[in-house]
């Protein structure tokens, strides 16, 4: 792809910020104390503000356009369903609609044939949790610290960071526990086995005085994103499988973000060998072009509403736009090899090079993650593993993050920052070239997150 020629148009670009300051709400932040970077254009694994400034995007977006922005194939196949049938409503069958799903099921592990569509992640773990206790008749669902299922109301409630307090009005039978992560082991473990055993010990010992009979549902993000990228020490997800079956509970997989080649695989599960009830997806799906999200169904599950209506629906379900985006960009995975690429980069680009920064960077604590999912816990003191921050800091507290950020998009890369982390998340079809560059400005800004270390 011919890099576009960006043309400075700071007098434009006034007129947006000034329209979004004065008119557009935005999530997550306190209104007053935000500067949003007016954005000209993007293409690929780039975008540019309106003063010339071009960014390698190591955020994908959300961690969601995994092909990249404004492919040509998936711009032009929205067009062409526009110019088809731009609507329609979700009780017809509609071909693209069932393509789309089609294609989906085909990558799914085991028996998730089935595909509830939504418009994004946190309406499908409503929807998951939604068929999970009515399946079983059961109310509670347990959810693990340190994680993100999404903003609605009971996806909200499942979260396990900070974000849900302020929203925490409990819905009915929301259960937390914690989900292995060695690093920062919660119990006192020293090899990943140790973690594995224990974390499922301290599960089946949470389900005990939970009461069995009353769990629908164990939910939990294949590889946990926002929260850190920890990769499941080996023998947790099959083990977390096997207390489901013993005890009738639906197993979800949250795959909103660790999905659709995101980790080298089309789903993370393929990585341990686990086939969960329930799978939802949404952002890598259709990269974000359109929103759509879904939940993966079994037949188990899916029969429970056979004769049964399911008292669920969202107007734009399975909507043309974003279904025919979705059969694009999963084509376009296919034939350019998309998948593969981000399993090539983490194993040969991403991987090394992050190991080889932490080699020379006291800030960096600890290296992890998969295909084009990674991340970097950056740290105070390697020796007591304290955070570069303090945990949800703000303000001053968070100055030495903040540093880090500013110096990594001086060096022209847009960095993923959540807490004392940095998350290394580029399109899944980035290039060798990108990514080396994108490690580049990450050894720059990581210099100056050094001189925050003791």
């Amino acid at each position: 792809m011919t890099p576009h020629v960006i043309e400075p148009d700071p007098q434009a670009g006034a007129a947006v910020k000034a329209a979004d300051r004065a008119h557009v709400f935005h999530s997550w932040s306190a209104q007053g104390l935000i500067d949003p970077l007016a954005v000209a254009g993007a293409e690929g694994s780039y975008f540019w503000d309106y003063d010339g400034n071009r960014y390698l995007d190591f955020t994908s977006g959300l961690v969601y356009t995994n092909i990249g922005y404004q492919h040509p194939r998936v711009v032009a196949a929205i067009q062409e369903q526009a110019a088809k049938l731009t609507t329609f409503a979700p009780a017809f069958a509609i071909d693209v609609r069932s393509e789309a799903a089609r294609l989906i099921a085909e990558r799914t592990p085991g028996d998730l044939d089935k595909i509830f569509f939504t418009n994004g992640g946190a309406e499908a773990v409503e929807n998951a949790v939604r068929m999970a206790r009515l399946h079983t008749g059961r109310t509670k669902v347990l959810s693990a610290y340190r994680s993100y299922h999404g903003a609605t109301s009971t996806a909200i409630n499942l979260t396990g960071d900070p974000r849900r307090w302020a929203s925490d009005n409990g819905s009915a039978g929301v259960v937390r526990f914690w989900a292995p992560f060695l690093y920062r082991s919660p119990f006192y473990a020293t090899t990943e086995a140790e973690e594995s055993a224990r974390a499922l010990q301290h599960l089946e010992d949470t389900i005990a005085f939970e009461g069995p009979a009353t769990i629908a549902a164990i939910i939990l993000e294949t590889v946990p994103g926002t929260a850190g990228i920890m990769t499941p020490p080996p023998g947790y997800l099959a083990g977390v499988r096997e207390i489901c079956d013993k005890y009738g509970i639906v197993f979800v997989l949250d795959e909103v973000m660790a999905g659709f080649g995101r980790t080298g695989k089309w789903f993370a599960a393929e990585h341990f060998d686990v086939v969960p009830d329930l799978m939802t997806f949404a952002k890598g799906v259709n990269s974000g072009y359109v929103p759509l999200g879904g939940v993966a169904i079994n037949a188990e599950i899916a029969a429970t509403f056979d004769k049964r209506p399911y008292p669920g629906g969202l107007t734009y379900s399975g909507h043309p736009l974003a279904c025919a985006a979705a059969v694009a960009t999963i084509q376009v995975m296919e034939d350019e090899k998309v998948v593969e690429n981000a399993a090539h980069i983490g194993e040969h680009v991403l991987g090394p090079g992050l190991r080889e920064l932490a080699e020379r960077h006291p800030s960096v604590g600890e290296v992890r993650g998969m295909g084009v999912f990674w991340a970097l816990d950056l740290v105070k003191n390697r020796e007591t593993r304290e955070p570069l921050v303090p945990y949800n800091a703000a303000g001053e507290a968070n100055a030495p993050m903040a540093a880090f950020g500013a110096a990594a998009k001086k060096n022209g890369l847009w960095p993923f920052v959540n807490m004392n982390r940095t998350h290394a998340v580029p399109a899944c079809n980035v290039t060798e070239a990108e990514a080396k560059e994108g490690l580049a400005a990450l050894d720059a800004a990581l210099a100056v997150a050094d001189e925050h270390t003791a």
